[in-house]
């Protein structure tokens, strides 16, 4: 009999078929390994066991999903003022330096200075422990990594360079899980840093919390953010054709369940607004799309903004998130959560159940359809709640068990935050008013979740992604130069 995890597993390997995930530039990690090279001559034997440890090592990294550009192992100063130009053209997300002897901090200071790029240092010594009766000096010398650890940390420190470790052995997993928690944050550094974040309409009124600045993203991530009209969707919806729109309807029926309330007319719109949406992506090369238009009596812009659920939760399953309400730092959010593997759906708190502890929340518009507990539902709306105009909205329960918020928060100063909060979603009644829809325990009292999570900064929509991600956001984080806040 087939588990939960196995129709999950079928569940998602079919959204990838169908969907296959939009192409993206990989994450690009530099490595570099050392010691001090006055060893070599005293000790003979000490730089090909130090040199067979650094392959390992590469080896471990040239499997993991990044492009690795390796600059070998340094000896000297001068050798590492030519690891760190290469380093420095090569436009890494993080570089790792392996200590694998002692060294000196002025060997790999100038790798952390040249490449503007955060530093994760890693000391992994041969085996648990030496063997004391046998070992010479020489020997003793391969398990010295940890001894320059605090000298750099020190030399980071006083050159305002943030400082990053993993102790440990070469082949204890438990330090190379650390090691892959800090390739993970720079998955979440690559997308932000390189993203384009579509932005179409204008804010909700009223939603003072919503409203974001774009040179914030470009000058705290580095991220673009380019200003579309919904005239730019209407164009590409002028020129969908009737076969198109037949085949996105196919589908749809592939992935969704329509409901009995979806209008043929309506699931039609959809289709045809979906397909226009592919386009507006891949015409401005977009990687998040944030948007809202309040619209009037109907007329065609309303249309369009009603129109969107369908195709943006397409989009947000193929890892391109999407985001209702002109929510551009929650849209930020889905892609750092996609980035990890976790999903990242636009969530928000519905109400409280204070007699089963748990917090109720979703939203309605666009969801991530690989976060599902069940098959999606398509559900007709004769009229979207807080919003003008009606269509087809997607429904469903979030996969049951452990999940991660990750909102952005904003300060008075301006700059922005990571704030994430750890919870497992349980079964139980649901509202079945087209919503992505899951209830989250928190180990708490609900109210005082509220309270604690509210009191963060952060704004009223987030990113809900599958599976515990608190230790990767937190890392990432700390790439991104900003604060994190758990609740």
């Amino acid at each position: 009999m087939a588990t939960t995890a196995d129709r999950t597993a079928v569940r998602t390997a079919a959204l990838h078929d169908l969907l296959p995930p939009v192409a993206r530039r990989r994450t690009r990690i530099g490595l570099v390994a050392g010691g001090l090279g006055t060893y070599w001559p005293q000790f003979p034997g000490l730089l090909p066991q130090l040199k067979e440890s650094a392959a390992y090592v590469a080896e471990r990294f040239r499997a993991m999903d990044a492009e690795v550009t390796d600059a070998g192992f340094v000896s000297d100063a001068q050798e590492g003022a030519r690891a760190a130009e290469q380093l420095r053209r090569a436009d890494c997300d993080l570089i790792v330096l392996f200590l694998t002897t002692y060294l000196t901090s002025s060997m790999v200071l100038p790798i952390a200075q040249r490449s503007h790029t955060p530093v994760l240092v890693i000391d992994l010594q041969p085996s648990e422990k030496m063997d004391h009766a046998a070992f010479d000096t020489g020997a003793w010398l391969a398990y010295c990594g940890q001894c320059p650890v605090p000298e750099v940390g020190n030399v980071f420190r006083r050159a305002g360079i943030p400082f990053r470790s993993v102790s440990g052995w070469l082949r204890q997993e438990s330090a190379w899980r650390r090691i892959e928690q800090w390739i993970r944050a720079a998955h979440i550094r690559a997308a932000l840093r390189h993203a384009r974040h579509g932005l179409m309409g204008h804010v909700y009124p009223g939603m003072l919390d919503v409203q974001t600045d774009p040179t914030l993203l470009a000058t705290t991530f580095g991220s673009h953010v380019e200003v579309l009209e919904f005239d730019d969707l209407r164009h590409r919806v002028e020129r969908v054709t009737e076969a198109e729109t037949r085949e996105r309807m196919a589908l749809a029926r592939h992935i969704f369940t329509l409901d009995g309330s979806v209008v043929e007319e309506d699931f039609a719109w959809g289709a045809t607004v979906s397909v226009a949406l592919d386009r507006l992506v891949a015409d401005f090369e977009l990687d998040s799309l944030a948007y809202y238009h309040r619209g009037l009596d109907g007329e065609l812009h309303e249309r369009l903004g009603a129109g969107m659920i369908l195709g943006a939760s397409l989009l947000t399953a193929r890892g391109v998130p999407a985001a209702g309400e002109y929510e551009l730092r929650t849209s930020v959010a889905q892609l750092a959560s996609q980035s990890v593997g976790a999903g990242g759906s636009f969530t928000e708190i519905q109400a409280l159940n204070f007699e089963d502890g748990v917090v109720e929340m979703g939203h309605d518009g666009p969801a991530h359809l690989a976060v599902g507990a069940r098959d999606p539902l398509l559900r007709g709306l004769g009229v979207y709640h807080g919003k003008r105009g009606w269509g087809v909205s997607v429904e469903f329960d979030v996969r049951h068990g452990p999940v991660t918020l990750l909102g952005l928060g904003q300060d008075a100063d301006g700059s922005l935050a990571f704030v994430t909060s750890e919870g497992t979603v349980v079964p139980g009644p649901l509202l079945e008013i087209g919503n992505t829809t899951s209830r989250v325990d928190f180990g708490r009292d609900p109210g005082e979740w509220v309270d604690a999570w509210s009191a963060t900064g952060v704004g009223h929509h987030w990113s809900l992604s599958v599976g515990h991600h608190t230790a990767d956001f937190r890392a990432a984080a700390s790439l991104l130069g900003i604060d994190h806040r758990e609740v």
